[in-house]
């Protein structure tokens, strides 16, 4: 995780926050998620290395399912109990 210089945001990289908020259960599976084209941020296909900020809508196709979700949280690491405090879903 890292902040920006200018206003303190953090963000962290978009396979990370997947892996973290256990969205996907492991960061190579999210990697080629990404790299397969089935995961967007705000609308447009994004790479594994984008960096995901508050506020970013991802959307993840799994086949059939789809599931769309808005970044609430950024942590390096949270507890089981705690990961969907991480999103929200939209």
């Amino acid at each position: 995780m890292r902040t920006t210089p200018a206003g303190g945001e953090k963000d962290m990289r978009l396979d990370k926050y997947l892996k973290v908020s256990r969205l996907i259960k492991r960061r190579t599976v999210a990697n080629e998620a990404c790299d397969a084209g089935r995961v967007t941020v705000n609308d447009r296909p994004v790479k594994a290395s984008y960096d995901v900020k508050t506020g970013d809508v991802i959307e993840i196709r799994f086949g059939e399912k789809t599931v769309r979700v808005a970044v609430v949280d950024i942590q390096d690491t949270t507890k089981k109990e705690n990961a969907a405090d991480m999103y929200r879903y939209v």
